[in-house]
């Protein structure tokens, strides 16, 4: 088992068992910013905090089609992410600084299968599942947003 993917279960271990009360709600209010993906515009709620990250997409029942949830990390790292408690099947997008996508990875809803970035990222972008082949995107596609420079 590779590092990113160990780190990925600690963390998850950790979490499943530290996860506070207020955690089995979906998060909703959390600050919006717009990229673009070509002509396509996407409304993302960001996840910037620990707690924010963490709860991420859980316990949601729907999402609209071009909403989504961006996870902005410190610095880049590599980053895996998993299924706990989220209903909806989503792709998450593996975003270099600079708003390349480095890969794509489709994600089952509630399973603990690891989906990590190919490299260091800062960033990762989760849509409904299908969202960014719908549109031809691919690794190496890149999103636009005030966020990357």
């Amino acid at each position: 088992m590779n590092t990113m993917r160990r780190t990925a279960l600690l963390l998850g271990i950790l979490f499943a068992f530290f996860t506070p009360a207020w955690a089995d709600e979906p998060q909703r209010d959390l600050p919006r910013v717009t990229l673009s993906a070509g002509m396509h515009l996407i409304q993302a709620q960001v996840a910037a905090s620990f707690e924010q990250r963490a709860t991420g997409l859980m316990f949601r029942t729907d999402m609209p089609a071009n909403e989504g949830m961006l996870f902005v990390f410190e610095e880049p790292a590599g980053q895996c992410f998993w299924m706990k408690n989220t209903l909806l099947p989503l792709t998450a997008a593996f975003i270099a600084d600079d708003g390349t996508i480095v890969n794509l990875a489709d994600m089952k809803p509630q399973t603990l299968d690891s989906h990590c970035s190919a490299k260091p990222v800062r960033y990762v972008l989760e849509m409904n599942q299908g969202w960014f082949a719908k549109r031809g995107l691919k690794a190496g596609a890149k999103l636009g947003g005030a966020l990357f420079r």
